[in-house]
C-alpha cells in the first residue's frame, strides 16, 4: 500500500506585487510556500486557548498611558516597520508580531534605545525568523535604514530584546484570530443561505489584514485585545464589501462578539473607530497625492482597500 506525504503546499502570490518595486539589492524575490488551510485546527477550543493566552502579551497600562501622551514617535516607528515589511515581501504575520515585540520591550524597559530604528529592525528580524522559512537578513534591514546602524548593532539589539522578553516571543496578534473568525463567518454565511466562495473569503482576509495593520500603527488601539481588533477589523471588512443585508450583518456581528467574548456594543464601537481612522488615512493620502477624484471620494462610503499601500499610514 502506497502512502503519500504530500501536504498540499502552494505558492503564495500575494507578495508578487510588492516584489515589482524598484530593485534596490535588498528586496527578496523568492516566493513563499504555504500549506493549505486545515479546518480541523479551527475549532472553538483553539479560539478559547488564544483568548486565554493573549492577556499575557498585552503591554502594561503605564506604557499605554505614556504612549497616548506622545504617540508620534511610536507611529513613526510602526509606519517605517510596515514600509520595510512591504518592501521585503514579508508574510502578513511579520509586521503585527514585530510591533507586538517592540511594544512589549518598551513596556518592560520604559526607555527608548539610542537607535529606535535599530529596535524596530531587530523586532522585524525576530518576527521574520519566527514566521517565515526565508527570513529577512540583517543586511537587508541595515540597507532599509540607510545604514544608520551596523549589522553588529542589530545583532546586539536582538540579544537585548530576547533577554528582556525572556525568549517569550511567539505573541498572539490579531492575525492569529482572523482565520478562525473567518471560518466561523463562513459557517454562519452557509447557515443563512449565503455563498461561500474562496474568492470572497480571500478578499475578506485581505481587507481584514489591512485594517488590522492600520490598527497596529494607530496608538489609539494599543490597549485593545488582539481578539477584539481582529473581530472589529473583520466586521468592518464585511460592511465594506456590501454584499450582505443588514440582518445578515447583524447576525455576523453578534457571532464575532461572542467569539471574542466581548459585548456587542464594544465591538460596534471599535468598528466605528476603525472606519473613522480609515477615512482619516484615505483623506490624508488624497490631500498629499493627486486631487482629481476629491468629489467622488467625499460622496463615497468608506470601504476597505485591497492593498495596505493604498492607505497612507
Amino acid at each position: 500500500m502506497s502512502v503519500s506525504l504530500w501536504c498540499e503546499e502552494v505558492e503564495d502570490d500575494r507578495g508578487q506585487g510588492q516584489n515589482d518595486a524598484p530593485a534596490q539589492g535588498h528586496i527578496r524575490g523568492s516566493s513563499q510556500l504555504r500549506a493549505a488551510w486545515d479546518p480541523t485546527v479551527s475549532e472553538h477550543r483553539v479560539i478559547q486557548r488564544l483568548l486565554h493566552v493573549e492577556e499575557r502579551y498585552m503591554p502594561s497600562m503605564l506604557y499605554i498611558t505614556l504612549i497616548q501622551r506622545d504617540p508620534e514617535r511610536r507611529e513613526e516607528l510602526t509606519k517605517w516597520a510596515l514600509e520595510v515589511c512591504c518592501e521585503c515581501g514579508c508574510d502578513e504575520a511579520v509586521f503585527p508580531l514585530s510591533v507586538s515585540l517592540m511594544d512589549r520591550f518598551l513596556s518592560a524597559s520604559l526607555s527608548i534605545p539610542v537607535s529606535p530604528y535599530c529596535l524596530a529592525a531587530s523586532c522585524i528580524l525576530i518576527a521574520s525568523k519566527l514566521t517565515e522559512c526565508d527570513n529577512v537578513t540583517a543586511d537587508t534591514l541595515c540597507a532599509a535604514a540607510e545604514y544608520s546602524f551596523q549589522s553588529s548593532n542589530l545583532r546586539e539589539m536582538e540579544r537585548v530584546i530576547l533577554a528582556t522578553l525572556r525568549w517569550d516571543t511567539a505573541a498572539v496578534t490579531p492575525q492569529d484570530f482572523l482565520p478562525h473568525f473567518l471560518a466561523s463567518v463562513e459557517q454562519r454565511g452557509e447557515e443563512d443561505g449565503g455563498e461561500s466562495e474562496e474568492g470572497r473569503l480571500s478578499t475578506l482576509r485581505r481587507h481584514s489584514d489591512t485594517l488590522a495593520a492600520m490598527c497596529a500603527c494607530d496608538s489609539r488601539f494599543l490597549g485593545a485585545p488582539p481578539s477584539l481588533v481582529a473581530a472589529a477589523s473583520l466586521n468592518c471588512a464585511l460592511r465594506g464589501l456590501g454584499n450582505k443585508g443588514p440582518y445578515q450583518l447583524a447576525l455576523m456581528s453578534e457571532a464575532l462578539a461572542e467569539l471574542c467574548q466581548s459585548d456587542l456594543a464594544v465591538l460596534q464601537c471599535y468598528s466605528e473607530m476603525i472606519e473613522y481612522t480609515l477615512r482619516q488615512r484615505l483623506r490624508s493620502g488624497l490631500q498629499q497625492g493627486p486631487m482629481e477624484k476629491d468629489e467622488e471620494v467625499e460622496n463615497e462610503r468608506a470601504g476597505t482597500p485591497t492593498d495596505m499601500r493604498e492607505i497612507d499610514f
